[in-house]
């Protein structure tokens, strides 16, 4: 059902070229632990460190901080996604998510 919400942008061929990020939600247990998985996962050969709040991992999701350039198209998956809703709970889930719809530049979609 999540996928369905995200959608398809733009052609097959664009599609099939994305970059694809893997999220796993093994590798975080509570909020802090899940910002420094989206450090791990988005950034690449900062000098600085990025905020670890809800407006830091929105910008991250723009681009521009080493793993993709900005707006570029690209795909991200969540693995082990119903460990990753049990450990954070629905609220804060529904806001990262709702986060991650906010840009048209990701395709998203979950696993378990």
């Amino acid at each position: 059902m999540i996928n369905k919400l995200f959608g398809d942008f733009g052609s097959t061929r664009a599609i099939m070229n994305k970059r694809t990020i893997t999220i796993n939600g093994d590798k975080f247990s509570d909020l802090e632990s899940f910002y420094d998985e989206m450090d791990r996962v988005l950034t690449k050969d900062l000098v600085w460190q990025i905020g670890h709040n809800l407006d830091a991992f929105n910008d991250l999701l723009r681009g521009d901080y080493g793993v993709y350039d900005y707006k570029e198209p690209v795909k991200i998956v969540w693995i082990h996604f119903s460990y990753s809703k049990d450990r954070l709970g629905n609220q804060l889930i529904n806001t990262l998510l709702d986060i991650i719809a906010s840009h048209n530049n990701i395709k998203f979609e979950t696993k378990d």
